[in-house]
């Protein structure tokens, strides 16, 4: 969400998620603790961090997809502290792709 009149977003921590959770599952008269919501969410982020890390792309559906891009190294890249010349190896980066969904949802939202 913005901070409204400043033109910055606050952020949404994984304690204030696991918080909401709690609170939308309570008033569908679900009873589950924070540390069980704590634990699936915990589950969840490592499977996602497992499968990109064996290769595979993650797509969840409306949401989004993560996969592996390979960045090739080079060797102009400079430490923009010191100016330094330095060598970067080949490696690679995970990306976010957002899904059609997520999209349409953060279409119109705009940073004032």
């Amino acid at each position: 969400m913005e901070v409204e009149g400043s033109g910055l977003q606050t952020k949404l921590t994984k304690a204030e998620i696991i918080d909401n959770i709690e609170k939308k599952l309570a008033s569908k008269s679900y009873s589950v603790s924070k540390s069980e919501i704590h634990e699936v969410i915990e589950e969840f982020f490592a499977e996602v961090k497992d499968g990109l890390a064996g290769g595979r792309i993650v797509e969840l559906r409306g949401f989004g997809t993560f996969e592996l891009r390979h960045r090739v190294g080079r060797e102009r890249a400079r430490n923009p502290r010191t100016g330094e010349t330095l060598k970067v190896d080949s490696h690679s980066v995970a990306v976010f792709r957002p899904g059609r969904e997520l999209k349409s949802k953060v279409w119109s939202y705009r940073l004032i």
